[in-house]
């Protein structure tokens, strides 16, 4: 399996905090590698073209037409062409506003070769029309569905979406897999996709996905598994630490 990461310039310490909660203790085996969707590394590729500009502040989808919550909001759709690069017929792609709680590739138990995409099937309707310090919250089909993707890159369903596809779609259409029938796009147990403030607290997460907002943004400091996040960090935080007064 090959795990995918969204970055985002704005949120780099949570890239790294997710990125440390995948590694902690013994949920990191080796059996596979971390990949971070880079964005300019994406256009260096020549694999992402979508034209963005900055409005406000804040990066603008011009194909879209809407704010772009994140850099990977849409660069998340080319797994199956960076897998080329990287063969392995299962791939999995999270946002970075997450933390692990068990070994990730435990998820390929659920793993079934029907389906080309699976994934937490979310009723998920925010209530609010911020989020992420002051970011949009975008409304669309099948929301919060493709924060965390299990994709069967092997599919030949997968064949039906070109780069073509990634780079002019509204993002909106690429959120809501429409390349993909219905019967293509398997379910994740909910515990893969645990959305803070909507998911059912009797649940047990094995993702914690913070995605109105981290423990470290105002508004935000006494959610759900907040100090949870803030252990991860600290964590996180002493190993660099200690690497820099090792390097000094």
């Amino acid at each position: 399996m090959k795990y995918f990461l969204g970055y985002d310039t704005k949120e780099s310490e949570a890239f790294s905090v997710a990125l440390h909660s995948v590694h902690a203790g013994e949920r990191y085996d080796g059996d596979f590698g971390v990949t971070a969707l880079h964005l300019p590394t994406l256009r260096d590729l020549g694999l992402y073209t979508r034209p963005t500009s900055t409005r406000d502040g804040k990066l603008w989808d011009d194909i879209s037409g809407a704010y772009m919550s994140t850099e990977h909001a849409n660069s998340r759709f080319l797994v199956p062409f960076l897998d080329n690069e990287f063969p392995g017929k299962w791939a999995l792609f999270t946002d970075c506003d997450i933390i692990l709680r068990r070994p990730i590739t435990d998820i390929l138990e659920q793993a079934d070769p029907r389906f080309a995409l699976q994934v937490v099937k979310h009723k998920y309707e925010p209530r609010e029309t911020v989020k992420m310090d002051g970011q949009a919250q975008q409304l669309y089909a099948r929301k919060n569905w493709s924060s965390v993707m299990l994709w069967n890159t092997g599919h030949p369903a997968h064949k039906r979406l070109t780069l073509d596809m990634v780079n002019t779609l509204p993002g909106r259409d690429l959120h809501r897999f429409c390349w993909l029938e219905d019967s293509e796009i398997g379910d994740l147990t909910p515990d893969w996709n645990w959305l803070v403030g909507h998911s059912d607290s009797a649940i047990t997460p094995s993702i914690i996905h913070y995605t109105e907002g981290l423990p470290s943004m105002a508004g935000y400091e006494d959610c759900a598994f907040a100090d949870e996040w803030r252990s991860v960090r600290r964590d996180w935080l002493g190993i660099q630490s200690n690497q820099s007064a090792l390097a000094a």
